[in-house]
């Protein structure tokens, strides 16, 4: 006789008891842990009526050694031959003495061997949950135990791999004729541990001898060493490990791993979920607060708290309650205090000679003795004498173009205080680098707003710096009364005005003088890198009244207000005007009043620009 146990179940083990009356263990039964235990027994017409009696002895002995319950060992037996009868189902008994009752009525079927449709039905029906199973999630062993004694005459291998594929463990133990090929097709690896074969039914019971001494083998979850993360659960000759509620096994069927009930989508947090083991809570972000339904949020309203000490608005944010001034107020660097806007300083109002801030609004005034324009902002202009002006303007590749447009911009905010007209005021503009080229002649335009487009249509031409050649062309073309300027009998002023950034390429001395002795009132305004001596040699005399100079163009505007003073004459001088004397009384009068007027626009100029860069000062250090 020849043996082979599976050490993962020797629950055979203790099915190898032999029957009532020759085993009988001395102590209390072996308690192996739960089982799901199917015997399929061989019935055909080659078992004959003794051989049957002696199985079904044996399968009493064994049921005896077993620890039967409905959560320790489930039993259930089907026989076989042509067909396949279930004499009782798992679920059918959970006391042994109606096993024992069902084997003993047992009725052989004596027909062929169809020991594959008897593994299938196995499969199938005899281990589902309907027929008394437990689930897989259980994992309770499941253990078929093939008991044949012939040859089967269908196939088995392929059914019998299924089945071992489902879980399902198999001993096959043959008895006298059975076919060994056929057996190692039915048991489970290893075959050393699952397929059995003996001599006769008569010794059956050595098959249970030899096994009894495993009956009851060592508990190892006890023993220790299973590396189980949780729990050990043994089972006859193994174990598993389980986790505890709220976890689940992992791939290494040792550890466990947290039931992240977040990632299941079912918990409606609506922004944070935080998984704990079997179970979760919602969590809200940053200035955010959980509401009663332990799910939604709300923003923190943190001005409710009262402590927030704004002087106008206080708004909440995430990070904590900010303050907002009213419009027309800004935020002091205390962050809580307001303080009235001075609009004056913060845009671009465009008055003339003086901006005065009103709460949510400005407006603007003029000296005294002049009146404000329809447009609000510029005064009334040089309408009490006309002038013959002409502007040279420097187009080398120095200025830049970005520059040339704010040079532009310069030119016309001079035309917005001119009365230009026919019988007013005249323009003209020429542009010089390497070459001179006259833009528009002193009598093409009667408008500002024509001269206004004319010079922005202008374009930029680079290259060097000619500055005497344009003034010999401003001296011999654009004062001739074929461009538009007005006989010298009518005592017209004409006046020149050179802007440049730069030193000449070319003499300006000869030229210069030229022009003065020609009658025209010459003006120097130099930006940048222009020289000093150049435009004192261009300008009339004195120079301090006729020279102005900005560090750069962006600065340029603080000049308009002296060349306005200067281009602008209190009154043309024609045929029969009457020359006072400047040391007259009223002379020295009206003198000392433009002064003390021109004294307190320049002290206004000076504070609206000290406040301008203080502004600047403030924005630069908020910005860092």
């Amino acid at each position: 006789m020849r043996g082979l146990l599976c050490s993962p179940l020797p629950m055979l083990l203790f099915l190898l008891q032999p029957w009532e009356t020759q085993l009988q263990f001395a102590g209390p039964r072996c308690r192996s842990g739960p089982l799901d235990l199917v015997f399929v027994i061989d019935s055909s017409r080659s078992v004959r009526p003794f051989e049957f009696e002696t199985m079904r002895q044996f399968l009493v002995g064994l049921l005896r050694g077993l620890d039967v319950g409905p959560n320790a060992t489930r039993v259930g037996v089907i026989q076989y031959s042509s067909q396949v009868q279930s004499v009782f189902p798992l679920g059918a008994f959970s006391r042994r003495e109606d096993m024992e009752r069902a084997i003993r009525a047992l009725v052989p079927l004596a027909q062929g061997t169809m020991t594959g449709l008897a593994i299938q039905y196995a499969m199938n029906v005899a281990f589902s949950v309907a027929e008394g199973a437990r689930p897989p999630e259980a994992r309770v062993p499941r253990i078929a135990v093939i008991v044949t004694d012939g040859r089967p005459q269908d196939r088995v291998a392929e059914v019998a791999a299924q089945a071992r594929a489902r879980g399902i463990e198999i001993y096959a133990v043959g008895v006298q004729r059975a076919d060994v090929g056929s057996l190692r097709a039915m048991a489970s690896p290893p075959l050393d541990e699952h397929v059995f074969l003996v001599e006769s039914f008569d010794l059956i019971q050595e098959f249970g001898l030899q096994f009894q001494g495993r009956l009851c083998g060592k508990d190892l979850c006890a023993e220790g060493g299973h590396g189980c993360q949780h729990q050990c659960v043994s089972a006859p000759g193994t174990f598993h490990c389980a986790c505890n509620p709220g976890y689940q096994l992992a791939a290494d069927n040792k550890s466990c791993l947290v039931i992240d009930l977040c990632t299941q989508g079912t918990q409606d947090c609506e922004h944070h979920c935080i998984s704990s083991p079997g179970s979760y809570f919602c969590r809200c972000r940053a200035g955010f607060v959980l509401q009663q339904d332990q799910r939604s949020c709300r923003a923190i309203d943190h001005c409710s708290f009262g402590n927030h000490s704004c002087q106008h608005e206080c708004v909440s944010t995430f990070a904590g309650p900010r303050c907002h001034c009213r419009e027309g107020h800004d935020l002091l660097p205390d962050g809580k205090s307001c303080e009235a806007r001075d609009l004056c300083n913060g845009v671009d109002h465009g008055c003339e000679f003086q901006c005065v801030s009103e709460g949510l609004s400005y407006h603007c005034l003029c000296p005294e003795g002049q009146q404000l324009q329809a447009d609000g902002k510029s005064c009334n202009r040089c309408r009490e004498g006309h002038v013959d002006l002409v502007l040279l303007v420097d187009g080398s590749k120095s200025v830049r173009p970005q520059n040339f447009e704010l040079v532009k911009r310069f030119v016309n905010q001079i035309v917005d205080f001119l009365d230009v007209s026919p019988e007013g005021t005249r323009v003209g503009l020429v542009q010089f680098s390497s070459r001179v080229r006259t833009e528009f002649p002193l009598g093409r335009y009667g408008t500002a707003a024509e001269v206004k487009q004319a010079v922005l249509a202008v374009e930029y031409m680079e290259r060097g710096t000619m500055t005497g050649l344009a003034l010999r062309h401003m001296v011999e073309h654009s004062f001739s009364e074929a461009q538009g300027a007005r006989p010298r009998t009518l005592n017209v002023p004409r006046v020149g005005l050179v802007f440049t950034d730069g030193r000449s390429q070319d003499d300006v001395s000869v030229w210069a003088a030229r022009a003065k002795e020609e009658g025209i009132v010459m003006y120097a305004v130099g930006v940048g890198k222009a020289v000093e001596e150049e435009l004192r040699q261009i300008a009339s005399e004195p120079a301090e009244l006729h020279v102005s100079y900005s560090p750069d163009f962006g600065t340029m505007t603080h000049l308009l207000e002296d060349l306005r003073g200067s281009i602008c004459p209190e009154e043309g001088i024609g045929p029969g005007t009457e020359l006072r004397s400047p040391c007259e009384c009223e002379s020295l009068v009206e003198f000392q009043g433009r002064t003390l007027g021109a004294l307190e626009r320049l002290t206004q100029n000076l504070a609206q620009l000290t406040a301008r860069l203080e502004d600047l000062e403030n924005q630069l250090a908020t910005q860092k």
